[in-house]
């Protein structure tokens, strides 16, 4: 790539510059009395878990590491899923020896996966707020010479901020549902203005780089999902082990990444399948472990034999509910079962991911609600011809089903093991523009 190369500027007609700085000095304008009262919010979040307390000062953009020296790529995810899916990108850009890469995320949770999961020169940090002081600090003190957006988070101080300081900057895995898309068409000045941040623009899907375009999105193209390319979510080998025989030859329901609302009609269900297969186990996993005393005190309301993985036991002969309120486990329940129902979809939250189970040849079960991953979860379904369910009722009969015709769960599983795998490619991409962003950089 020739070094006369120059990063572009931003995008915006005069009558779109007019509008988006119309709504951007509102949000800024937001921003600075909130900034005010940001050390109480952040405190008080604290209180609730929401916040790790000792390093609430990363929120306000003071770091608590030094610059490494070298090259430093800025990976930012809003949470658990986005930075487990840049894992294997991280990975291939440290292949250089000198590099580092930083991640940002903003939830506890992610913040303790990355710290277990984050390969030698990389490392966490909590994103900071979006206020123009927090913003200032963190790209002071940082410097990156990249900057990779992973999925769909647009804090605008923040895209502006990097921006402006020349950061090329890349919009990586991205995925905007129709909800989302809506919302920022609402906003369409503000929105062309922070997507003209990003040189590039790699969609998960066609809808998706479609919304993007229309938004004045450049440089769109589809590369698919970076959580096709991802390794299987790994196991304790001698948890599932563990497991595997304290379960014996009893059915297994695993019901995964489940949220509120969706365990009273998933109590219904195991309720319903104990006239029929009275030994059978269900495994409630919460999307939020926090919420296990919670639910086991529903399913013992309901009288149901419940335990919670976080105390130590393993199913009893007896469980009937076992609540897996820890972290890091989805693995170990995936390869335990053969189908698994995937949580936030009996409910509008949009599904979680398919590709964790789907890799695994783990069958896959949802509800309607699917917006979140709609062309993945359509892929999948075509492929294994059936998996969508819209009530409780309907959940009950395909989980009595495939209990009862094990050759068939395993069949549908191998339909989405095989889909998962058509769906891989992103990873290669998402190289290949942080490498020519990067000499892009070097030249300037």
């Amino acid at each position: 790539m020739s070094c006369k190369t120059k990063l572009h500027p931003l995008r915006t007609s005069a009558e779109t510059g007019i509008a988006a700085g119309g709504a951007l000095a509102l949000y800024r304008g937001a921003w600075s009395i909130v900034s005010a009262l940001a050390p109480l919010m952040l405190r008080a979040r604290a209180g609730r878990g929401k916040e790790d307390p000792a390093r609430i000062g990363e929120r306000e953009g003071r770091a608590s590491r030094a610059r490494p020296g070298g090259i430093l790529v800025w990976v930012h995810g809003a949470s658990v899923g986005e930075s487990i899916a840049a894992l294997p990108l991280i990975a291939a850009l440290l292949e250089r020896a000198d590099r580092h890469v930083l991640v940002t995320t903003g939830t506890v949770t992610s913040a303790r996966l990355m710290a277990e999961r984050l390969p030698p020169r990389a490392f966490h940090q909590y994103a900071p707020l979006d206020s123009a002081s927090s913003v200032r600090r963190f790209l002071d003190h940082w410097r990156p010479d990249l900057a990779l957006f992973v999925e769909s988070e647009f804090w605008p101080n923040l895209l502006l901020a990097t921006h402006a300081r020349r950061v090329p900057m890349a919009l990586i895995n991205a995925r905007i549902s129709e909800r989302s898309f809506r919302g920022w068409r609402r906003a369409s000045a503000l929105a062309k203005l922070l997507l003209s941040s990003f040189d590039a623009c790699l969609a998960q899907d066609e809808a998706t780089a479609s919304r993007l375009t229309r938004l004045g999105g450049r440089s769109v193209k589809v590369s698919g999902s970076l959580k096709a390319d991802a390794a299987p979510l790994p196991v304790d080998q001698a948890a599932l082990d563990q497991f595997e025989a304290a379960l014996g030859s009893r059915p297994l329901f695993v019901a995964a990444s489940t949220h509120p609302g969706e365990e009273t009609l998933l109590l219904d269900v195991a309720l319903k399948l104990r006239e029929r297969h009275p030994n059978a186990l269900t495994v409630l996993v919460p999307r939020h472990p926090a919420r296990g005393p919670e639910i086991e005190t529903m399913a013992l309301e309901r009288g149901f034999e419940t335990q919670r993985r976080s105390t130590g036991a393993l199913p009893g002969p007896g469980t009937e509910i076992h609540v897996a309120d820890t972290l890091g486990e989805l693995g170990l329940f995936y390869r335990a079962g053969t189908f698994a129902f995937l949580g936030g979809s009996l409910i509008a939250h949009g599904g979680q991911n398919p590709l964790e189970p789907a890799r695994l040849g783990t069958a896959v079960i949802t509800g309607p609600h699917t917006h979140n991953f709609d062309e993945t979860f359509r892929a999948l379904l075509e492929a294994q011809g059936e998996g969508l369910v819209r009530t409780s009722e309907d959940l009950h009969a395909l989980v009595a089903r495939l209990i009862d015709d094990p050759e068939l769960a395993r069949r549908l599983g191998e339909r989405a093991r095989a889909a998962a795998a058509g769906m891989a490619g992103a990873l290669q991409d998402s190289i290949d523009v942080a490498e020519a962003l990067l000499a892009r950089h070097a030249c300037a």
